[in-house]
């Protein structure tokens, strides 16, 4: 199952050093879990509430126990032998701190709303940015913010095409999201990432790219802490269309108006 995932996409980049921390998997889930924990003992992860962090078994869930109240509560991330929670895993040991204040938050509302069949808007845009996330880092200038308006506008040969040159010098994607990731095993033009932008100074892109994750993490996590979380912070990027990260993207690729869509007015 975890052959699957071609390390080599640009894509993985975030959590790829997660990856290699955790070394090579069999197929047993007492051994994913084994080696999940080995790496999180190593970070001394901690949650919220700064308990260490371990990855168990699904079965250690109690019946009729939200999942991430349980988190919240023992510090155990229940973890099944599939591709959806072995990338939750990467994201808890790349991203430690964003993950301790998404769950913080979602914990907090299940504590004073329940689980219910509706989440409501905090719990919705928390989940979404669990789930479906991609960081866009942006410098701190006139092109850059000039970039980003392209992209919320949906003027995509703008942002692709014509500013192409700007990805990797003014801008960087790191997925966070682990279903988005799940998704890309099989990559589709279609997937799309829900987008916060964050902006950074000169010397974040002067900085190694341990150093750079580290205070994405470290920024994100305090943003979380002090505003309110809503889905009005997102805006929606496809990720195939970053420049590089697929083949033969040519005027024809981003015409495709069934993936690259005009904004709604």
């Amino acid at each position: 199952m975890f052959d699957v995932i071609d390390w080599q996409r640009p894509w993985y980049a975030s959590v790829r050093p997660a990856c290699l921390q955790v070394g090579p998997l069999s197929e047993a889930p007492a051994n994913l879990h084994t080696a999940l924990n080995r790496a999180a003992a190593a970070l001394q992860l901690r949650n919220a509430a700064g308990l260490p962090v371990r990855f168990v078994a699904q079965a250690d869930l109690p019946a009729g126990q939200a999942y991430e109240a349980f988190i919240g509560a023992t510090g155990c991330v229940p973890t099944r032998a599939n591709l959806h929670d072995y990338f939750n895993a990467l994201v808890w040991l790349t991203f430690p701190r964003i993950k301790q204040q998404l769950n913080a938050l979602q914990a907090a509302q299940i504590a004073v709303a329940g689980v219910g069949k509706s989440r409501g808007p905090a719990r919705d845009a928390a989940t979404i940015f669990d789930e479906n996330c991609a960081l866009l880092v942006v410098r701190d200038s006139a092109a850059a913010r000039a970039l980003v308006d392209a992209l919320r506008a949906h003027r995509w040969h703008e942002a692709f095409v014509e500013r192409r040159a700007q990805f990797g010098a003014d801008a960087q994607l790191w997925l966070f999201g682990h279903a988005l990731m799940e998704k890309l095993v099989a990559p589709r033009k279609a997937i799309t990432a829900h987008t916060r932008v964050v902006v950074a100074d000169d010397g974040y892109f002067e900085a190694s790219a341990a150093d750079q994750r580290a205070w994405l993490d470290a920024q994100q996590a305090q943003v979380l802490a002090d505003e309110p979380l809503s889905t009005a912070c997102y805006t929606p990027l496809p990720v195939l269309g970053v420049p590089g990260w697929w083949p033969q993207q040519d005027a024809d690729f981003y015409h495709d108006a069934g993936v690259f869509r005009p904004a709604r007015h």
